[in-house]
Formats: structure tokens, sequence, C-alpha cells
């Protein structure tokens, strides 16, 4: 028994319609299903999905901190590109544009939820 792709990712929020309207419309991604507490976005193969939280089997959201941080892969140019517009829409940068030695440009900044989001490139 084997597992071969990775299929969808679920952030859990405490917050949809933040969630929501950070990642439609201040990244740009495209909704594909808006159910009441399920919104999926797709990234490639992956489905990036929004659930509201409050199963049972959740827990609690810890507030003020990170539960995930998710990597999105663009070109070398791109990296700035995405820096520039996220200042724009005058959003927390935690970390900005840099260069790593294991071979990356790395751009990082929070989601309204504290998930560490990633913009890098191979360089």
């Amino acid at each position: 028994m084997n597992l071969h792709t990775l299929d969808y990712v679920i952030l859990l929020c405490d917050d949809l319609a933040s969630m929501k309207a950070f990642y439609h419309d201040v990244l740009g991604l495209a909704i594909e299903r808006d159910w009441q507490d399920w919104v999926e976005m797709r990234l490639g193969a992956v489905l990036l999905t929004l659930r509201r939280r409050g199963r049972p089997y959740d827990g609690p959201g810890l507030q003020g901190s990170a539960g995930v941080q998710l990597a999105f892969r663009v070109t070398p140019h791109e990296v700035e590109t995405w820096y520039a517009e996220l200042l724009k829409k005058q959003l927390e940068i935690l970390e900005p544009p840099r260069d790593r030695k294991y071979g990356h440009r790395t751009l990082f900044f929070k989601d309204p939820e504290g998930n560490i989001l990633e913009i890098y490139a191979d360089i």
C-alpha cells in the first residue's frame, strides 16, 4: 500500500469569509466550489480547500500561532512582482524577498488566520 498523490489541502478556518476573500481577492485564486462551510480553489493538481472549523475533532484554533506553512512556486522575476503587489495591498511582510543558500528566492507573509505563506522561486 503506497500513497501516490496529494489531492487537496484543507485549511481549517475560524472566519471562512475573510479567508475566502484573502485567497480569492488578494492572491487571485479562482473558486471552483463554494458551499456554505467549504470553498475549493485549484492550484495545479492540488485543491486548496477552506473549511469552517467546527467538527468535534477539529479542536480549537490557535490564535496568534501558525497552523501551517504553504509554499507557492513562481518564476524568479515573479517573486519581486508579488512583493510589490502585497505591499500595495498593505499586507504585513514577514520577510522580504531574499536569496537562500539552498537555491530559492523567498518571500514570506501571513494569511488572515496567521498561517505562513511563502512565495518562492528556484534560482
